[in-house]
């Protein structure tokens, strides 16, 4: 009887593979990301550059939600309860305000600084909304990707801790294609996942991680027309100009690379971080 029950407990040689943390981080990262270029590469090809406005990001995104949700249910095998829809609403409105309200007190604080100067303000129309599209895109898959699958997987085979370092260098390693990467750069990334790592701790949600990035990007791109990690900056809301010392500007990476944007995101992020160990189970 204990060899039938051996056997009928013994898992598949596929099964095993499976359970390994480095191949389950990998065949999720591939099943989130996989919808991008897959969709971005067909608008490409079939449709014309005018009419590719919105419907591919949006697609894009949908199938980023079908593929890590894809990978949770059957490789993980339990229920994504970080993107449940009862209270998605509340908390991505509160990740928006924390993003939009850490960009609005950095450059507050750089004008005090001397280092931003308001110019003036273009007129508000519709397409001050447009970049949303894109922006809800990587703020789903990379929240998904490094939170979600890197962060939670890390996690539970190496303790949060771990999974707080590992997952934060991650995230800004990611980054190093992108123009003007420096080491205050790598330092203002890593500390802006350790914030993400730590929002996703204390709420097991998300949602609130999603906001918090698509909230930091648009503000920074379309409020305050400035550089977004090292992507050129575009015309938003206000106009202005950064100047001066390189380690309080960000130089050509943006203002994410400033010494101010490490300090402020740091102090929340040490905080929050507080909260989510305090509140963590025993």
């Amino acid at each position: 009887m204990d060899s039938t029950l051996s056997m009928a407990t013994k898992k598949s040689p596929l099964a095993r593979l499976m359970a390994y943390p480095l191949v389950q981080i990998v065949l999720g990262m591939v099943l989130t990301f996989a919808g991008i270029p897959l969709v971005m590469g067909i608008a490409s090809q079939l449709v014309e550059k005018p009419y590719r406005i919105l419907w591919p990001q949006l697609l894009a995104a949908i199938l980023v939600w079908c593929g890590y949700r894809f990978y949770v249910r059957h490789i993980e095998k339990r229920q994504p309860t970080e993107l449940a829809m009862p209270g998605m609403a509340r908390e991505l409105g509160r990740g928006l305000l924390l993003g939009a309200g850490l960009v609005c007190l950095t450059f507050v604080v750089l004008a005090a600084l001397g280092v931003y100067q308001l110019s003036g303000v273009n007129a508000v129309h519709a397409a001050l909304l447009l970049p949303l599209a894109e922006l809800v895109l990587v703020g789903m898959a990379e929240e998904m990707m490094f939170r979600g699958i890197l962060f939670g997987v890390t996690a539970r085979a190496l303790g949060s801790k771990a999974a707080i370092v590992i997952s934060s260098l991650v995230f800004a390693l990611a980054h190093l294609p992108n123009a003007g990467f420096s080491l205050l750069a790598i330092a203002a990334i890593v500390t802006y996942g350790v914030l993400q790592a730590a929002l996703y701790m204390r709420t097991r949600r998300l949602w609130v991680c999603i906001g918090t990035h698509v909230g930091w990007n648009y503000c920074v791109s379309q409020v305050f027309s400035s550089t977004v990690s090292g992507h050129a900056a575009t015309d938003g809301l206000l106009r202005g100009e950064l100047a001066g010392n390189v380690m309080l500007t960000g130089g050509a990476f943006g203002v994410e690379a400033s010494l101010v944007t490490i300090l402020l995101i740091g102090a929340v992020a040490a905080y929050v971080l507080r909260l989510a160990f305090a509140g963590a189970p025993r």
